[in-house]
């Protein structure tokens, strides 16, 4: 499995801060050696205390582009949107500042890797919007499709989803998965083990020949 680092920490706050810290020093890299930089981050509840830590770092925000790694077919101001969830947590403070916009199927958004990418994952072993069951499951996950954004249904997804697709995950410069919880950890302990890979759809990313993916876990 290609795990370049398993971070482990005693509370969600030392993950949080640390995590923060990670993501801020490669974004500064990025913006130091680019003049820009690209973060995609996920939703769901885990990543809270992740986004407000983050939104305290000095960076040059201005030229930081957030993007949603996928994001619920709700309205912006939906209290499911992941949209809401990242201008709520995340674009305020010092990130107040950082170009944000919803997740579309534009060529622009896509014309350079992200930098920063980063992944959460449920109890069923989903990832991004690659949801066991998802009707479009095999095409999101096709490792030679030339489509960025693919929407989605699944029987453990409320709403029609729409997520960025494998080849767009795998290029990201930096990849981490932030899980948090005991159940969890044995979600990804079992998606390590062989296995079918829509069974826990995030083995998709696992077992991607090109990914490197570091691991920030807590209690």
């Amino acid at each position: 499995m290609p795990i370049s680092k398993f971070h482990e920490f005693q509370t969600k706050d030392e993950l949080a801060q640390s995590f923060a810290q990670d993501v801020s020093r490669q974004l500064m890299t990025a913006l130091n050696e680019q003049g820009h930089a690209r973060l995609a981050v996920s939703g769901g509840s885990t990543p809270k205390l992740f986004f407000e830590r983050l939104s305290h770092e000095k960076l040059d925000w201005k030229n930081v582009q957030i993007m949603l790694v996928d994001d619920r077919c709700v309205a912006a101001d939906h209290e499911r949107s992941n949209q809401l969830f990242v201008r709520q947590y995340l674009l305020k403070n010092e990130a107040a500042t950082a170009n944000f916009g919803p997740l579309e199927n534009d060529e622009a958004d896509f014309a350079h890797a992200v930098d920063f990418m980063v992944l959460g994952m449920g109890s069923d072993g989903h990832t991004a919007s690659f949801f066991p069951n998802g009707d479009t499951l095999a095409a999101a996950t096709d490792v030679s499709t030339n489509q960025y954004v693919l929407e989605l249904t699944a029987p453990g997804a409320p709403e029609p989803r729409v997520t960025m697709t494998l080849p767009v995950i795998a290029l990201a410069h930096h990849l981490a998965l932030h899980i948090e919880g005991d159940e969890k950890r044995q979600v990804l302990e079992a998606a390590m083990r062989d296995g079918p890979a829509d069974e826990l759809p995030i083995r998709h990313v696992l077992r991607h020949p090109k990914v490197e993916i570091e691991i920030y876990w807590a209690p």
